[in-house]
This record gives C-alpha cells, sequence and structure tokens, in this order.
C-alpha cells in the first residue's frame, strides 16, 4: 500500500505541474488553432489524471476535504472538455446519456459538498464556496438540456472556458491549502478564485459572441 500511495503521489505532482505550466499555454495561443487545441488536450489529461490520483489518495487517508476539491477540479475539467460537443445543442442535436449521467452525478456531489461545508464544525465557508458554484453549474446545465430550442449563441464556449477555467482555479486551491502553508485558512484556497474568476469572465467577454449575458 505505501508503494502504490508513494507511486500515485509522484503520479500526482507530475499531472500537476503539468497541467498549471499548459494551462497558460492554452490561454494565450490563437483559440481554434492546432496549438490551442494540443496544450488543451494535453491540460485535460493532466487534470483528468491529477484529479483521479488524487482522490485516490485523499480516500486512502480519510481527507475530506482534499477529496471533495479533487472531484470538484476533475468534474469542471470534463465540463469544460464534453462542452466542444454542445456546439448544435437544439439545433438536431440532443444531449446524450453521459452528459444527463455526469450532470446528475455532479448535482449529488456538489449538494454533499455545501451540506459537508454548512454541517461541518468549524463552519467551513471553503466548501460552501465550491458547493455553491458546483451546485449552480450542474442545475444550469440541467436546465439547459431540457430547455426547448437552440443554446445562446456561444453557449457552449461559455462553458468549455468556465470548465476549463474552473478545473485550473480548484487545482491550484488544492496546491495552495497543501504546499503553501504561509498563506492562512480559508485565503489560502480561496485566492484562486478572487485572482482567476476576473480572467475567465474577461476570457469570455473577448471570446463568446457579442449580445449574450456573460454566465460563470
Amino acid at each position: 500500500m505505501e508503494t502504490f500511495l508513494l507511486l500515485n503521489r509522484w503520479l500526482h505532482i507530475a499531472a500537476g505541474f503539468t497541467g498549471f505550466f499548459v494551462a497558460p499555454v492554452a490561454l494565450v495561443v490563437r483559440k481554434g488553432g492546432s496549438a490551442h487545441r494540443f496544450w488543451g488536450k494535453v491540460f485535460f489529461y493532466a487534470m483528468l489524471v491529477a484529479g483521479t490520483t488524487a482522490i485516490a489518495s485523499a480516500s486512502f487517508k480519510g481527507l475530506t476535504f482534499l477529496l471533495l476539491t479533487g472531484v470538484f477540479s476533475l468534474y469542471l475539467a470534463q465540463f469544460g472538455y464534453r462542452s466542444l460537443r454542445h456546439k448544435r445543442i437544439g439545433q438536431g442535436q440532443q444531449p446524450g446519456f453521459y452528459d444527463w449521467a455526469s450532470a446528475l452525478l455532479g448535482l449529488a456531489v456538489f449538494a454533499g459538498t455545501l451540506g459537508y461545508g454548512l454541517w461541518a464544525r468549524p463552519f467551513n465557508v471553503v466548501m460552501v464556496i465550491f458547493g455553491a458554484i458546483g451546485l449552480m453549474t450542474t442545475g444550469r446545465q440541467l436546465w439547459a438540456f431540457r430547455r426547448p430550442g437552440p443554446w445562446p449563441a456561444g453557449q457552449w464556449l461559455r462553458n468549455h472556458i468556465s470548465g476549463f477555467m474552473g478545473s485550473y482555479i480548484a487545482a491550484v486551491s488544492a496546491f495552495s491549502a497543501t504546499s503553501l502553508k504561509f498563506i492562512p485558512f480559508p485565503l489560502n484556497f480561496l485566492w484562486p478564485t478572487l485572482v482567476l474568476v476576473p480572467v475567465l469572465i474577461w476570457m469570455q467577454r473577448r471570446h463568446v459572441p457579442k449580445g449574450e449575458a456573460v454566465q460563470l
């Protein structure tokens, strides 16, 4: 078991650092180009490995806080990646079984995250914030799947940006909480959100078609 946890730890570190440095590259290269697609895929698979190894480690060690953070990052990464397949939702394209199942599973997990934050003693403001964001994301996605007619222009792109940026924020938050010990709680978890959410909004305003409200 110790060997497994050690290998899991090094795999997590390697994937986490890959995602940490690759994400800014995907943000600055030309959107829709081959470089953006390549580095975006590298980031997605890095987050997939980092999130899975984080969940495995937190499960064995009983670290509920970091377990939920890993789930949060993993869900948002797949949400951002899957959004690329939603360009024609409502225009002859319907959400598939995976779309419904992942959104419903996310809804249940984030409801549990919110509940954990509310009932934890001492009160856990970080889990309340992450749980609430997750609930809003999955709830809005389920509503959009049931909504008749085409999605607003660029909605799939909003989801793509918010999913990948949200996953990156969660990953940086987990790294900060576990490694940057000099930053007090809860600021060690929340500063990436405070710094990077404005970047997320700016990216949406810059790249999503004009005339549509920005949604996180």
